[in-house]
């Protein structure tokens, strides 16, 4: 049998360890209460399947083990393993693992207090 491909959208696969998303059942999140991985994928838009741009999957054990919190790695940069603890900001998350969405930061108005 010849080894085939398919297509897809996919820019970037961020993995997150299974094992310490079990161990805290949430603490992600606006209310802290999905895993890295469910918040991650609400946040950033991911999508489904292979029309998505960003999968977001769970693999086994990084034989890290920090805790209160999860390691996660963009795909893309396997020498760069994150230990993103509960509560995180998800922007400085999706930052420290060098993912891209789209959206820009909102562009902060500057008022002169000199200029009268």
């Amino acid at each position: 049998m010849a080894i085939d491909s398919a297509k897809t959208r996919l820019r970037n696969v961020v993995l997150v360890c299974r094992k310490c998303s079990k161990k805290l059942d949430g603490g992600f999140g606006p209310d802290g209460n999905h895993t890295l991985k469910k918040a991650l994928r609400k946040y950033l838009k991911a999508g489904k399947g292979r029309k998505a741009t960003l999968a977001v999957v769970h693999t086994p054990c990084f034989d890290i083990c920090p805790k209160n919190a999860v390691v996660a790695v963009n795909a893309a940069r396997p020498k760069e393993m994150l230990i993103v603890p509960t509560g995180a900001d998800l922007f400085e998350v999706k930052a420290r693992l060098g993912l891209e969405d789209d959206r820009r930061l909102k562009p902060v108005l500057i008022i002169d207090s000199d200029a009268g």
